[in-house]
């Protein structure tokens, strides 16, 4: 059976995560050593909390160059939430650099009469790359559900997977290149369309790992 190595940096929601692929078929280790993900089938990156804090504990456990070479590999790779936002170069929410993968900023949302921030509750996905395997079995009006204050903003909009509307704001709610996946609501706590998008994510680990024992 395929594993599913999830990065444990102290930034929240690791059992959640673990929980919800669980369910979705998943065996996962817990783990903040580069050499259990350099052996995984699959890497997941969770995260709840500030962009600053989650780049320092993933620098001060020497997890920057493991994840980028992870993604380099081809490995299936799923951001989450603040996993997501890590991904970038920078965010207007702190100073630290964050890991570069995706060339873009992570933003505020603009203050606008009766918009609620942080963007808080359940929200409708308009999927921008339907066909990925991430999304097999989940369409445009699927309801996820969402806690940030903070946004992606990719340099190439062609990374955008799904958008979402907050107020009069249009923005990124998932990006996917290859085998790079992230997105910035939480498919754990996001009833059966979060489950079904965990398993899609478990059955792409498990035909991408099939593939590599019968080359071996």
């Amino acid at each position: 059976m395929a594993v599913i190595a999830v990065i444990d940096y102290d930034m929240g929601n690791l059992h959640s995560a673990c929980k919800g692929l669980e369910k979705a078929g998943a065996t996962t280790q817990v783990t903040d050593v580069a050499a259990d993900l350099a052996a995984a089938d699959g890497v997941v990156l969770p995260g709840v909390g500030a962009f600053d804090p989650a780049m320092q504990h993933l620098r001060s456990r020497d997890l920057v160059e493991p994840i980028r070479q992870i993604i380099a590999s081809g490995k299936p790779f799923l951001g989450i939430c603040l996993g997501l936002q890590v991904l970038f170069e920078a965010s207007e929410e702190g100073n630290e650099p964050g890991l570069g993968i995706i060339a873009g900023t992570i933003k505020r949302f603009r203050p606008e009469p009766g918009l609620t921030i942080p963007h808080m509750g359940w929200n409708q996905l308009q999927l921008t790359q339907p066909e990925i395997a991430l999304w097999q079995s989940v369409t445009s009006g699927d309801w996820v559900y969402f806690v940030h204050s903070f946004y992606a903003a990719p340099v190439e909009a062609s990374l955008n997977a799904a958008t979402i509307t907050h107020g009069s704001q249009e923005v990124t709610a998932a990006i996917a290149r290859d085998n790079l996946m992230a997105v910035q609501f939480h498919p754990e706590k996001s009833a059966s369309v979060g489950l079904k998008i965990l398993s899609n994510f478990v059955e792409l680990v498990e035909a991408k790992a099939l593939v590599g024992s019968r080359r071996r």
